[in-house]
């Protein structure tokens, strides 16, 4: 009889249920488990679950990256306290490589070759056996180039491999009582520069206070697109009616932060827009 971990009266489809099955069975079969943990709903859920279900086996682990922002760091540390999780933050150093620097149009292999190999030193060191992620079967649609490193480093994905939709993962995560179940969609910050431009840890801070910015404001999906000197911001068409009302303070505020210009996409947000000319 499988264990549920339930944490509300919340309901789940029979598709979704079995998934769900599918998933514990999964996660059962393992010895122990080092998960990729970011603080989105994905890698959440995994972190979770190996936790409850393997217990002293299983460490979340998390990348104090630079493009990782401080804001989604301290949410790994509150979730993993929240939930009783065993949890780990590591300093992984991608921006020493000059390829990934770059940031040409395969950046994110750089980016997960780099977390994947420290993660495996930590698996191997604390006898946990495999790396989980949090892919899931949208992503697999997706311009994805660290997916490959993943292959390479035998990383493997309970949720792609047990056929969860991004909406399915959130469908569960609510069910669980997940705190961050309904968290809008993030990526690194270095998912804002456009291919070709060079990264360095000034301009990936200056991306995260301008978003931090715009969070204090009210608006919660969002991207701060870095073309240089100009700005483009990315909100839901629904909330452009909020940026303009506060558009004074927006360009005030980015001008102090080094930006020359800056603009509203009227496409407005979409995950991976800058994957749009490849």
């Amino acid at each position: 009889m499988m264990v549920v971990f339930a944490k509300s009266s919340y309901s789940l489809e029979v598709q979704i249920e079995e998934k769900y099955y599918a998933l514990v069975d999964y996660i059962s079969r393992l010895d122990g488990a080092v998960t990729a943990f970011s603080g989105g709903v994905d890698s959440s859920l995994v972190a979770f679950l190996a936790h409850r279900i393997l217990g002293e086996r299983a460490l979340a682990v998390t990348s104090a990256a630079q493009s990782l922002s401080r804001a989604d760091e301290e949410l790994t540390r509150t979730l993993a306290e929240r939930w009783g999780m065993a949890h780990r933050t590591i300093l992984t150093k991608e921006m020493d490589n000059p390829n990934y620097r770059e940031n040409p149009t395969n950046r994110c292999y750089f980016c997960k070759s780099t977390l994947y190999a420290d993660l495996a030193n930590v698996a191997k060191a604390e006898r946990l056996g495999v790396v989980l992620n949090g892919t899931n079967l949208d992503d697999l649609k997706d311009f994805r180039p660290g997916l490959e490193a993943a292959k390479e480093f035998g990383v493997r994905s309970p949720l792609s491999d047990c056929q969860f939709t991004k909406a399915e993962i959130r469908e569960l995560a609510n069910f669980l009582g997940l705190d961050n179940a309904d968290k809008p969609q993030a990526a690194c910050l270095s998912s804002r520069v456009p291919y070709g431009l060079s990264l360095s840890v000034p301009m990936l801070h200056q991306i995260e206070k301008a978003e931090a910015f715009l969070h204090g404001l009210g608006l919660s999906q969002l991207r701060v697109r870095h073309h240089d000197q100009i700005a483009r911001i990315e909100v839901p068409s629904q909330d452009f009616d909020q940026v303009l009302a506060h558009r004074v303070e927006i360009e005030g505020a980015f001008l102090e932060l080094g930006y020359k210009y800056v603009t509203l996409d009227l496409k407005g947000f979409r995950s991976g827009s800058l994957n749009e000319g490849l």
